[in-house]
């Protein structure tokens, strides 16, 4: 399944809830992972200046969320440090990669791909 956004997360969010619960994930995880995508899709509207993409699959126990636009991020462990306290910011990417069984994020000329893996059994 894949839908493009420009502003409107809700219907992001409520894509990503229903995908999810179908797929079998317990509703703490669904909170988790509807929360991961809306990060990297409110990133999308604030940073890229372009449409996202969001495709959600389901592959051998997991379900896997992939968000792309045309930004892109500079920083090659962008989400893989703690914030500093008091930080207004950059702390959306590194509660995806908290939340998230796996992360994969790729950024270029191109523009970024994020993708979020989520387990669909071996949770509570």
């Amino acid at each position: 399944m894949t839908i493009t956004y420009t502003t409107d997360l809700a219907r992001v969010r409520a894509l990503v809830r229903d995908e999810a619960s179908a797929a079998g994930l317990p509703t703490a995880r669904v909170a988790d992972l509807v929360l991961a995508v809306s990060e990297v899709a409110a990133n999308t509207v604030r940073h890229a200046r372009s449409a996202g993409t969001l495709t959600i699959t389901r592959e051998l126990g997991e379900i896997v969320c992939e968000v792309r636009d045309a930004g892109v991020i500079t920083d090659p462990l962008a989400g893989r440090r703690t914030p500093p306290q008091g930080a207004l910011n950059g702390h959306g990417l590194w509660l995806v990669f908290q939340v998230c069984d796996q992360v994969e994020l790729l950024s270029g000329a191109d523009g970024t791909m994020v993708r979020m893996h989520m387990q669909v059994s071996n949770h509570d």
